[in-house]
């Protein structure tokens, strides 16, 4: 009996079901729940021209893969190909290669000249053949939230409070400052407003509760921080008990105090007490102070990535 024809087709947003279950099975670190992923699909970033790609076996979705222009490079030209994967089940029939040739012609007439994909170890034979060239690590992480340490004491004129009592317009710049410097084998801009409502703030994963600031020389009025500076936070997207820590940062002038560990380990002890059981995160291989935190509060390696790049054209 031959196989089932298969159909490499653009992503619908009922398509988002499927491939949450599909990425749970092949990377279930990384957490990403049903409504943001339909809404990912439904109403891609503004600017970066994404689009996503399934293989379809018999109506049902047996790989994923998302292609977009890295909008916030200081070079232009620079092409994402993200979470390409295809389930067990059906490797070996050239769903990869069907996946990969769709994303890399939906950049090519962007004007895109170096592609960036991710790949796992027994990925990477794949990635060179297609002619990517491995560079830095990305290492996953683990925590069960059963027994987070208790935050260290609050820096002398801060105070910590949970993202819902501040504004986008308090967080932005103090996300905009953090990620300049951020680890990267791909040049980045300062993040715009834009980019920071659709990716940040608006995510329906967001957990405005769990995810904590550090408010410097503010107070709260009728529930809202009133003349201070966001100087550290530390971001939760949560889907059901799992969370992913998204980013935690520091504003450059306010670092070296213990506050990145100290937004993050109330964080995860506010996630814990609304029910998450594990929390995963990832980190640039080089980025040795965050690496260092998670370490000190009992992170467990789970797995890597390689950052993979390639010529176009």
């Amino acid at each position: 009996m031959s196989d089932p024809p298969t159909l490499v087709r653009v992503a619908r947003p009922d398509d988002a079901p499927d491939v949450v279950a599909l990425r749970a099975l092949v990377h279930p670190y990384i957490v990403r729940g049903v409504a943001s992923t339909r809404k990912m699909i439904a109403e891609p970033s503004p600017g970066e021209n994404w689009t996503a790609f399934v293989a379809d076996v018999d109506r049902a979705v047996v790989g994923w893969v998302s292609a977009y222009r890295e909008g916030r490079t200081s070079t232009d030209g620079f092409g994402c190909v993200s979470l390409l994967h295809v389930h067990p089940d059906y490797r070996e029939r050239g769903l990869g290669s069907a996946l990969l040739t769709a994303a890399l012609d939906h950049l090519a007439p962007l004007g895109i000249r170096r592609v960036r994909a991710w790949a796992l170890d027994d990925a990477l034979p794949f990635a060179r053949r297609h002619g990517f060239i491995p560079g830095r690590e990305l290492r996953y992480s683990a925590l069960e939230l059963r027994s987070v340490p208790p935050p260290p004491p609050a820096a002398p004129g801060v105070r910590l409070l949970p993202l819902a009592d501040v504004g986008p317009e308090e967080l932005y710049p103090a996300v905009r400052a953090a990620a300049i410097d951020e680890p990267g084998d791909v040049p980045v801009d300062a993040m715009s407003y834009q980019s920071f409502r659709y990716e940040i703030w608006d995510n329906l994963g967001l957990d405005r509760q769990a995810s904590t600031v550090a408010v410097a020389d503010g107070e709260v009025v009728d529930g809202k921080v009133a003349g201070g500076q966001v100087v550290a936070f530390s971001l939760v997207k949560r889907d059901g008990d799992r969370m992913w820590s998204d980013y935690t940062g520091t504003v450059p002038g306010h670092r070296g105090r213990g506050l990145a560990r100290l937004v993050k380990t109330s964080a995860l002890r506010r996630a814990a007490a609304s029910g998450v059981r594990v929390a995963y995160t990832s980190n640039d291989a080089a980025n040795a102070p965050m690496l260092a935190i998670n370490q000190g509060l009992g992170y467990r390696p789970v797995t890597s990535q390689w950052s993979c790049l390639r010529e176009l054209g």
